[in-house]
């Protein structure tokens, strides 16, 4: 497996996230993904790591759709695998209606569509051709107008690998046809072959590929208790942070999330949660998610435990493991991502033996 981590350029001192990430590449991290949520953006704070990291890979983790064109996401790209020397990523996602209506004022609509003809037209873009496409979401050159097909003065000098962060089962049956990359979350090893597998393997037989064609990127949080005292401290600590994924992450009928925990079995507990947390219920809610859940989506626990889940993981058939690492202070993160990195090294040497 791979290791990788994700930052954000909000809410947090910006030459501590640096350290942080400058620091990560020294421990042997792989991969940086960059996130934009509903703070700052992507391609700025990716621009900046460009210049200060040599080696690492840079992604966008992700680039919302809706929130610009297919060719400013083209531009955007483009631009940032020359800065950085080929070492670009573009990861994709389509977001929900409460970011993408609530806050940009652009109607959700069939992200599906969306998705597949942004790909298309980045990949256009790329590859140095005038553009002139015809698609359901997307007329370039604008129909009816002074408007001829045009290219870019520039063209991706290295390839631009797509990495697409989806949850719902057609968006999933997509990415297994057209990315080069998987951006997962809310993932149960144990549930995982219902809930997300048999739907990217579907896109992928589709396709003529195979999951070997499709790096499978899953992320969670890291922590290390030392005994099962401060265990059951950090798992109570997480109750909250998980209802609010169930419950508030989206609208009160959208919730992408909440339905992925659904798929791998906990339906009920999710629909309750949900009903309580839009009610303002957030203690309510907090209190109907179960130890289980928390241990079962995260990578807490003593460093056997973590070291035992990592091995479950990429049995799954996880390629790269995207590291969020608890910690009150950068040393703290640092020193907890440090341990789980030599954690995944430790695990592909015994494979290899």
């Amino acid at each position: 497996m791979r290791t990788s981590t994700t930052i954000e350029a909000s809410g947090a001192d910006w030459q501590e996230i640096v350290d942080y990430v400058t620091e990560a590449e020294k421990l042997g991290l792989d991969i940086c993904w960059v996130a934009e949520a509903w703070g700052s953006e992507a391609p700025s704070p990716l621009g900046y790591l460009a210049a200060r990291t040599e080696h690492m890979l840079l992604g966008s983790g992700i680039i919302q759709l809706g929130t610009r064109t297919p060719m400013a996401i083209a531009r955007a790209a483009i631009t940032l695998s020359r800065i950085s020397d080929g070492r670009f990523l573009l990861g994709l996602g389509p977001s929900g209606p409460q970011v993408i209506e609530g806050l940009h004022g652009v109607p959700f609509d069939r992200p599906l569509s969306r998705m597949r003809e942004t790909v298309e037209i980045v990949r256009r873009a790329a590859s140095g051709e005038k553009v002139a496409y015809s698609g359901r979401e997307f007329q370039i050159p604008l129909p009816g107008g002074e408007a001829k097909p045009m290219r870019l003065s520039m063209r991706a000098e290295y390839d631009i690998p797509v990495y697409l962060a989806t949850l719902s089962p057609k968006m999933l049956h997509l990415t297994g046809e057209i990315a080069d990359g998987w951006l997962g979350t809310s993932f149960v090893p144990e549930g995982a072959k219902e809930a997300y597998f048999d739907h990217l393997d579907q896109g992928l037989a589709a396709a003529g590929r195979s999951r070997s064609d499709l790096d499978i990127c899953q992320g969670a949080e890291v922590a290390f208790a030392e005994d099962e005292d401060a265990l059951r401290t950090m798992v109570a600590g997480r109750k909250k942070e998980l209802a609010f994924s169930l419950g508030g992450m989206g609208s009160a009928t959208t919730n992408f999330y909440n339905n992925a925990y659904s798929r791998q079995g906990w339906a009920e507990v999710a629909a309750e949660v949900r009903t309580r947390w839009q009610a303002g219920d957030r203690d309510g809610a907090a209190g109907l998610v179960a130890d289980e859940m928390v241990l079962a989506t995260t990578l807490i626990g003593t460093e056997d435990m973590v070291r035992q889940r990592l091995r479950v993981w990429r049995d799954t058939g996880v390629d790269t493991v995207r590291f969020y690492p608890a910690g009150e202070t950068l040393a703290a993160r640092l020193a907890t991502l440090g341990r789980a990195i030599d954690l995944v090294r430790d695990i592909e040497d015994e494979a290899a033996r």
